[in-house]
């Protein structure tokens, strides 16, 4: 059985009342043991389709830097945040996630007049819409989640570089068996 792609309806229908500029905003990394949060806002082009488009977590890995390509070259607009692990720690893990994705719509140019947001609602001055599962459901948080996992991911492999004890590279800061191996043997790391 095949991935579905993720639609367009729900931007359509904000198109149709009237928004012209429809975000989508995930972000990725709450599960994670090690890493920042990661998250992306993006503005889709309603006249550029992105073959292709769903959830981040069941694109293959080529698939997903093929993807990210052809969003940050079609998208009307499009941006990455971050909250690093200190800032998870200061703050938790659910406000750094906020933290993030406020941070990603405030780099968007030109400005969203409607947010759609997997599972959230942010502080943000614009009518939003909250979406369960907004990345199986929508084109543009679709495309978020893939921005925000390609650029996690290629944080991750460049920390492996730094801390190779840890086998960031292959898992990605998720608690398989072997990182949590490596934490009883080494202990926490800054990226922790």
């Amino acid at each position: 059985m095949g991935r579905v792609s993720a639609v367009r309806t729900l931007e359509n229908a904000m198109r149709r009342i009237g928004f012209v500029h429809v975000a989508g905003v995930d972000e990725v990394g709450r599960g994670c043991l090690a890493g920042p949060v990661v998250a992306a806002a993006v503005i889709l082009n309603p006249d550029r389709h992105i073959a292709g488009l769903s959830d981040s977590k069941l694109v293959p890995a080529t698939e997903r830097e093929r993807l990210f390509g052809d969003i940050v070259r079609d998208a009307v607009a499009w941006a990455v945040a971050s909250a690093d692990p200190s800032e998870i720690d200061r703050i938790n893990i659910y406000q750094a996630s906020r933290l993030a994705m406020r941070a990603a719509v405030a780099q968007l140019a030109p400005a969203p007049d409607h947010l759609l947001v997997d599972a959230m609602v942010l502080d943000w001055a614009c009518p939003q819409t909250r979406i369960i599962h907004g990345d199986a459901r929508s084109a543009s948080v679709a495309a978020a989640s893939i921005l925000a996992k390609v650029e996690r991911d290629r944080l991750l492999r460049h920390w492996d570089g730094v801390f190779p004890q840890y086998g960031l590279a292959a898992h990605k800061g998720y608690s398989t068996p072997q990182h949590l191996e490596s934490l009883r043997l080494y202990g926490p790391s800054p990226m922790h």
